[in-house]
């Protein structure tokens, strides 16, 4: 990648306004200039959302499951000879690649939604042979403090604002972009099933929230392309008519501090590039849909309808979370999830909930 190019991007997106403080006006909504921007661009970034206390939390645990990684994609222990983390549970959670490759551009899995292969630099000498670099399904079961930030007030009433009160959860991931080693993810758009219904509108798909535990530089960061949310993208003939290059004009990076959050539109274009900078990063993504994006859609093998049972079942994650995070911060005033206000009692987090609710919680997840 040239530095032509990340200077270019980094300058286009710092002229971007869609970047500042979490602000919430005497009514309770988002300032309309950051919904603004937000619908504008496809994305914006809340600067300092976290305190320093919880992103100590948020970093001891993360290096903690690090640590506690199977020491390869096939071991089920680490590199310490303890039993790994993740091994006892319904569905894989640490995804391995080779360094600085792009393991699902151009291939068809996630519904074959990474159309083109990004470009796959040398891996330098000395290099392992794979590197984590996704920790999917499930991420709650293994960080304590993700479970809490999940809770999070004022990030809950982003979800609320965007998707309405009766928003449901997607899913809950760690990207890892190791410095010199981490690979890239292939430009996409995240959603797959509302493409033709213009009733939904750019937010059919839903929103990420982006966790950023590390600064993050034009040289690791997740670049968007303004504006793509509003439809489906060839994505393919926009590389084809960018010679093949896979360095998309108009992307720009999404430049975080440690305790940034931004938010992004599941359907806006967006890839990082293999990270051979010396700077690691590691986001934290979790997202919400709207109610209306999620009832009755026909999914997974053999296909069945997401009924309100199984959107009732995988919601019980946001009360959960909303009680840890009050256990670990009872200063702060909780977020009411009122899909589920009548059943606090019963998804009060402890050793019990975590065992009843919390494990293989990911086994509902609802992909759209």
């Amino acid at each position: 990648m040239t530095d032509a190019y990340l200077v270019e991007g980094e300058r286009r997106a710092g002229e971007l306004g869609n970047r500042g403080p979490l602000r919430f006006g005497d009514d309770g909504n988002l300032l309309p200039e950051i919904l603004e921007a937000y619908w504008r661009t496809g994305f914006y970034v809340f600067e300092g959302v976290l305190g320093e206390a919880e992103l100590r939390d948020l970093d001891a645990d993360f290096e903690r499951v690090l640590e506690r990684a199977p020491s390869s994609s096939t071991a089920v222990t680490d590199a310490r000879g303890r039993p790994a983390l993740g091994v006892d549970v319904k569905l894989p959670q640490f995804h391995f690649a080779r360094p600085l490759s792009d393991p699902v551009g151009g291939t068809g899995i996630l519904d074959g939604r990474h159309p083109v292969k990004m470009a796959e630099p040398d891996a330098p000498d000395g290099a392992p042979e794979e590197v984590v670099y996704y920790i999917g399904s499930g991420a709650l079961q293994l960080m304590d403090s993700y479970l809490r930030l999940y809770g999070h007030p004022r990030l809950l009433a982003v979800a609320e604002q965007i998707n309405g009160p009766d928003f449901v959860p997607w899913y809950e991931a760690i990207f890892i972009k190791h410095a010199g080693l981490g690979p890239s993810t292939s430009w996409h758009q995240d959603g797959t099933t509302h493409w033709d219904n213009a009733a939904l509108g750019p937010g059919a798909h839903g929103f990420n929230m982006m966790v950023q535990l590390h600064p993050t530089t034009p040289a690791n960061a997740l670049w968007v392309v303004p504006g793509t949310h509003r439809g489906k993208v060839d994505i393919a003939a926009r590389v084809a008519g960018n010679g093949g290059s896979d360095r998309l004009p108009g992307a720009v990076p999404m430049l975080c501090q440690p305790g940034d959050v931004a938010i992004n539109n599941r359907q806006v274009v967006h890839g990082s590039f293999a990270n051979v900078s010396e700077s690691l990063r590691v986001t934290l993504v979790y997202g919400f849909y709207p109610l209306a994006s999620v009832l009755g859609v026909v999914r997974g093998n053999p296909p069945r309808p997401y009924d309100a049972a199984r959107i009732h079942d995988r919601s019980r994650i946001i009360p959960l979370a909303i009680d840890a995070r009050q256990q670990r911060f009872p200063q702060e005033r909780p977020y009411l999830y009122r899909p589920l206000a009548g059943e606090l009692d019963d998804n009060r987090w402890s050793e019990s909930t975590r065992e009843s609710v919390l494990k293989n919680y990911d086994t509902r997840t609802m992909f759209i």
